[in-house]
C-alpha cells in the first residue's frame, strides 16, 4: 500500500473542496476548504523530489487546463490527470507528460454505460494508460457510480461484478467515497473493504481520511490491496490531521516491507 498525492484544480487554483457541494448551476453552496496561493507546478515538484509517483491532478470544471498541464510537465510520467477527458483530447494530456488519463463522465450516458465511448478510449490511448473513475454514492444498501462532477447518479453499482467487468478495460481503478471526500471525518469503511475484497486490479482509495490511523485503516480494510489519497487532512493543504512529511514516511515504511 502507499500514499498518493493529489491536486485539485478549480478555476485555475489548487483547491481542496467538499466534493458533494460542487455545481456548476449552485456555486453559491460550494464548499471549499483550503486554496493554495501556490501553483500547481509547486506541489509537482513536491511530489516528484520525494518520488511520489501515481497522485493525480484532477481539474474541476473548466479554467484549469494552463495549471494542469504546467503540473504534468513539472513530473513528466509522474502524475495521472483527470477531469473532461474524452477520446478526442486523452491523447492530447499525454502529450503533456501524464503518465495516464482518469475517466468517468465520458463512458457513461443516461446512467448506463456506453462500450462504444469506453473502447474508444482504450483504442485512443491504450489500456495500460486509462484509469477508471468510479467514485461513488451510497443510495439504499448499494454504492452507485456518480458522474458529472458527483452530482449525478448512474444506474450501475460498485460491485464484485462492476469491478470485474470494468478491469477488463483500464490499468487502475480511482474511487472516492463521495459522501465523506473533503470532510475529513473518516474513511467510508464499507467501501474500502468492498474494494480489498474485489477489486482485481490497483485502486486508489479517496474520501474521509482523516490522519495516520486512517491511512493504516485503509489499509486493514483494505487487505493492503489499495492505495489511498489523502487532500483536506494534509497540511500542506491547511490540514491539522496528518503532516505531508507524515506521509511520505508512511510510504518509505511501506517500501521497506514490501
Amino acid at each position: 500500500m502507499k500514499f498518493r498525492p493529489c491536486i485539485d484544480l478549480h478555476h485555475g487554483r489548487v483547491k481542496q473542496i467538499v466534493g458533494s457541494t460542487l455545481s456548476d448551476s449552485q456555486q453559491e453552496s460550494l464548499t471549499t476548504n483550503f486554496a493554495s496561493d501556490l501553483p500547481a507546478s509547486h506541489y509537482a515538484a513536491m511530489y516528484k523530489h520525494d518520488g511520489l509517483f501515481g497522485g493525480h491532478v484532477i481539474m474541476l470544471g473548466q479554467g484549469n487546463e494552463t495549471a494542469a498541464a504546467e503540473a504534468l510537465q513539472t513530473f513528466p510520467q509522474g502524475l495521472q490527470v483527470g477531469g473532461g477527458i474524452t477520446a478526442d483530447n486523452a491523447a492530447y494530456w499525454l502529450d503533456q507528460g501524464a503518465s495516464a488519463v482518469i475517466v468517468t463522465s465520458s463512458v457513461f450516458k443516461d446512467g448506463v454505460v456506453h462500450e462504444d465511448r469506453l473502447a474508444g478510449l482504450v483504442r485512443s490511448v491504450g489500456k495500460e494508460r486509462l484509469v477508471l473513475d468510479l467514485s461513488c454514492r451510497k443510495k439504499g444498501d448499494a454504492y452507485y457510480i456518480v458522474t458529472d462532477r458527483w452530482q449525478k447518479f448512474t444506474r450501475v453499482t460498485v460491485s464484485a461484478q462492476s469491478l470485474e467487468y470494468f478491469s477488463s478495460h483500464c490499468a487502475e481503478f480511482l474511487i472516492h467515497a463521495v459522501d465523506v471526500e473533503g470532510k475529513c471525518g473518516g474513511i467510508e469503511e464499507e467501501l474500502a473493504s468492498l474494494l480489498g475484497r474485489f477489486s482485481p486490479i490497483p485502486t486508489t482509495y479517496a474520501g474521509g481520511v482523516k490522519n495516520l490511523a486512517d491511512l493504516y485503516r485503509v489499509k486493514e480494510l483494505g487487505l493492503n490491496r489499495l492505495d489511498a489519497t489523502i487532500g483536506s487532512a494534509l497540511d500542506i493543504f491547511g490540514g491539522a490531521g496528518i503532516t505531508y512529511a507524515e506521509a511520505v514516511a508512511f510510504n518509505r515504511r511501506e517500501e521497506c516491507r514490501a
